[in-house]
C-alpha cells in the first residue's frame, strides 16, 4: 500500500496523538482515554462502524465529530494501525499481530464493502496463507489469541490455529517447507543442519519426537489445554502428550523440580521465536494440569505425580485436586519409591510427615480397579512384568516407610496400626519388615507402656517370621514379656521342625540303598534316582537351615550332653547291641544292625520312640565293634 501525497507521519503528544495532513481535524476518535485526531473522510470511507457513528448523530453532531470506540480488539495500538491503512499508509502484519489486527478490523466492520482489499480481507488472506502454514507463525499467533481470546473464538481463529499445529505435530517435521529450531541448531526442510543460511549437509541424529514441547509451553493454560485435547483427539501418543504436559508443568511449577531426578528431553533455544514467558497462577496451573493427566501408569510418570501432590499441598489447591492426584498416586502405588512417599507436613501440625495423606493412598490402591493402563515398555521406564506381585511390592513399601517416620516422637501408635492394617495379611509373606519398624518405634519412644506395645505387636504374625528375626525378638528388651515369651514358642517350633528335617536327612542317607520291590528292573531304577533326587533337594534345604541354627547351638548341647549320660548307664549295663539302638531311637536315627546269630534284645523306653525299624545283617567287622562297645 504506497503511502498518500500530503500524509507525512502520524504524531503523539502526551494522550493525543495527531496526523499531519495540512488540514484540521474534523473527528475524534477515543480509544481507552487516548484521543486521536482525525479526518472524517478517510476514515467513513473504510471504517463501517465509525460510518454507521456517524449516520447515527446527524441531529447531535457539532462542529467536530467525536466516535468513542469501546473495548476495541488491541487498544490504541491497534486503532492506530487501522487508522494508518485508512490514510493509505503502509502497515506491517507479522505473526505477533495479524490476529489482533484482523480482531479489530472484524471490530471496526472494514470490509470490501468499504472498498476492496480493505484491512478485514488483507488480515485475513495473511492469516490463512502466511501463518497458518508456518510453525513458528503459528506459535505466536495462538498466544496473541489470548488477549482478544472472545472475538478470536468468535472468528474461529483459536480452533484453525489449534488443528494447524496438531497436523505439524503429527506430521514429520521434515516434510514441511519451514526451518525450525530443533536441538539448538536450525533445520533445514530436509533436515539437514544449516549454517548462516548454507546447507552443511550434516543431519541431526536425533529420533527424539519432544521437539515441540518447550514451544507450546509458552501457551496460556487455557491454550495449552485446548492444545493437548485437540492433539488427544487426532490420536497422538499418550506418551508425547504426557511428556508436553510434564514439561509444562515443570517450567510454571519451579518447585516440582525438587523432587524430579532430572529434566528429560533435551533443552531448545527458542531465540528465533523471540517468546516470552507468560505470568501464570500456579494454582490454577496445577488445577488445570491435574484435569488433562491420562489415566497411565509409569515409573516416572508416578513420580512425577507425586511431586504434583507436595506441590499441591504448598499451594493450598483444592480438594477436589488433592483427592484426584491421591487417587491417581494410589492407582500404581507399586511403582512408587520411599522417597517420594515421604512428604512432610505443611500444616500447622508438630508431626514431620503427613501420614494421614499416604494412608489415603493406600487405600485408594487397595479400592481400584486397575483403570490405569501402563504406559508403551519403551516409554516412562516401566518395571513391570505380567509376574510381578504389585501387592507384594506396596507391603514392602509401606513397611518401610513405617520405619522411616518411626522415629518420629509425635507418631501415635493407633497411626502406626492403621498404616499396617490398610493392607490385607496376605500381602506379607514375611513379617520381618514390619517387626524392624514396630522395633524403631519403640526405641524412638521409650515412654510406651507394655499395654501399648502388646496392641502393636498383635499386628505381627509371628509364624512369619525369620530365624533371624525371631532370634533377635527373643533377646529384645523393649518387647513385652508376653511377647518375648510368644517368640519363642514358635522359634521352639522352627527349631524343631529343622531338627527333624535334618534327622529325616540323616535317616534317608543311612538307610538301604537298595531298588524297590517294584516289578520290573526299570521301575525299579526310576524310583531309585527319583528318590537320589529328593534327598539331594532336601539336603540343600537342609544346609541353609543348618547355617540357621548356628545361634541356637547352645541349646542343642545340653541335649546332647543328656545322650552322654545315656551312653554311659548304657555301657554300664553289660547288655548287647540293644542299648545303642534304644539311644539312637530317642535321637531319632537308625544305628547299624548286629550280626545275623545275635538275638534282638527289647528295650522299653519311657519316651515314645518315632518308630520301629528292622535292620539287616551287616560284614563281621561292625560286629567286632559292636562287642567292644558292650564290654
Amino acid at each position: 500500500m504506497a503511502p498518500a501525497g500530503k500524509v507525512s507521519e502520524f504524531c503523539r503528544q502526551g494522550n493525543d496523538w495527531f496526523c499531519k495532513a495540512g488540514l484540521p481535524s474534523d473527528i475524534t476518535v477515543v480509544v481507552d482515554s487516548v484521543s486521536f485526531h482525525l479526518h472524517k473522510f478517510p476514515l467513513i470511507s473504510k471504517c463501517g462502524k465509525i460510518s454507521h457513528m456517524y449516520e447515527e448523530s446527524k441531529s447531535t453532531r457539532k462542529s467536530i465529530f467525536t466516535a468513542i470506540l469501546e473495548e476495541l480488539p488491541g487498544g490504541p495500538d491497534m486503532f492506530l494501525i487501522a487508522a494508518k491503512f485508512c490514510y493509505g499508509m503502509r502497515v506491517e502484519l507479522t505473526p505477533r499481530n495479524v490476529v489482533i489486527v484482523y480482531c479489530a478490523a472484524d471490530y471496526l466492520e472494514m470490509t470490501d464493502e468499504y472498498g476492496e482489499g480493505n484491512l478485514l480481507s488483507k488480515s485475513e488472506s495473511c492469516f490463512h496463507k502466511n501463518v497458518l502454514h508456518n510453525w513458528k507463525d503459528s506459535i505466536l499467533a495462538l498466544q496473541s489469541c489470548e488477549t482478544v481470546i472472545e472475538r478470536a473464538e468468535k472468528l474461529h481463529i483459536v480452533n484453525k490455529c489449534v488443528n494447524a499445529i496438531s497436523v505439524m505435530v503429527c506430521t514429520d517435521p521434515s516434510l514441511f517447507g519451514w526451518p525450525m529450531m530443533m536441538y539448538g541448531s536450525l533445520q533445514s526442510p530436509g533436515g539437514s543442519i544449516l549454517w548462516n543460511g548454507i546447507n552443511t549437509g550434516a543431519r541431526i541424529r536425533s529420533s527424539e519426537s519432544n521437539w515441540w514441547f518447550e514451544d507450546i509451553s509458552y501457551l496460556s493454560v487455557s491454550l495449552f489445554e485446548r492444545l493437548i485435547k485437540t492433539m488427544e483427539t487426532r490420536g497422538i501418543r499418550p506418551e508425547n502428550l504426557v511428556g508436553a504436559i510434564m514439561h509444562y508443568t515443570r517450567k510454571y511449577l519451579p518447585g516440582l523440580g525438587r523432587w524430579q531426578g532430572g529434566q528429560h528431553g533435551i533443552p531448545r533455544t527458542v531465540t528465533s521465536f523471540s517468546l516470552t514467558p507468560i505470568a501464570l497462577d500456579q494454582r490454577v496451573v496445577l488445577e488445570s494440569i491435574e484435569k488433562l493427566l491420562p489415566l497411565k501408569k509409569g515409573k516416572s510418570f508416578c513420580r512425577f505425580l507425586l511431586g504434583l501432590l507436595r506441590v499441591a499441598l504448598i499451594l493450598g489447591v483444592s480438594q477436589t485436586c488433592k483427592d484426584a492426584l491421591e487417587r491417581r498416586i494410589g492407582m500404581q502405588l507399586e511403582l512408587a519409591t520411599l522417597d517420594g512417599l515421604l512428604i512432610p507436613t505443611y500444616s500447622d501440625t508438630d508431626a514431620l510427615y503427613d501420614s494421614d495423606c499416604v494412608e489415603r493412598i493406600i487405600h485408594h490402591f487397595m479400592s481400584s480397579e486397575s483403570k490405569a493402563t501402563p504406559f508403551s515398555p519403551s516409554s516412562f521406564d516401566m518395571e513391570t512384568s505380567p509376574s510381578s506381585r504389585p501387592l507384594q511390592k506396596v507391603a514392602k513399601l509401606v513397611d518401610s516407610y513405617i520405619a522411616e517416620v518411626a522415629s518420629d516422637v509425635t507418631l501415635k501408635p493407633g497411626k502406626i496400626r492403621s498404616l499396617a492394617e490398610a493392607l490385607p495379611e496376605s500381602s506379607r509373606t514375611l513379617y520381618d519388615g514390619l517387626y524392624r519398624s514396630l522395633d524403631i518405634y519403640f526405641k524412638a519412644h521409650p515412654w510406651l507402656s507394655n499395654k501399648e506395645k502388646e496392641d502393636l505387636c498383635s499386628i505381627i504374625d509371628f509364624q512369619k517370621l525369620s530365624i533371624d528375626a525371631c532370634s533377635h525378638a527373643s533377646q529384645n528388651e523393649r518387647l513385652p514379656l508376653r511377647v518375648v515369651l510368644q517368640v519363642l514358642f514358635f522359634e521352639q517350633m522352627h527349631l524343631r521342625t529343622a531338627l527333624a528335617g535334618c534327622l529325616h536327612g540323616l535317616e534317608t542317607q543311612s538307610g538301604p540303598a537298595g531298588p524297590a520291590t517294584v516289578p520290573g528292573d526299570m521301575a525299579g531304577q526310576i524310583i531309585q534316582r527319583d528318590g537320589w533326587v529328593t534327598m539331594v533337594r532336601e539336603n540343600r534345604v537342609l544346609k541353609v537351615d543348618m547355617e540357621k541354627m548356628r545361634s541356637r547351638v547352645g541349646e542343642l548341647e545340653e541335649e546332647f550332653s543328656k545322650i552322654k549320660q545315656e551312653m554311659k548307664k548304657v555301657s554300664k549295663s553289660h547288655s548287647s547291641l540293644s542299648s545303642p539302638r534304644v539311644v539312637g531311637r530317642r535321637i531319632g536315627c537308625s544305628l547299624l544292625s548286629r550280626p545275623s546269630d545275635a538275638k534282638p534284645d527289647t528295650v522299653e523306653s519311657t519316651r515314645p520312640s518315632p518308630r520301629s525299624s528292622v535292620e539287616q545283617a551287616r560284614p563281621s567287622t561292625l560286629h567286632y565293634r559292636h562287642k567292644k562297645i558292650s564290654l
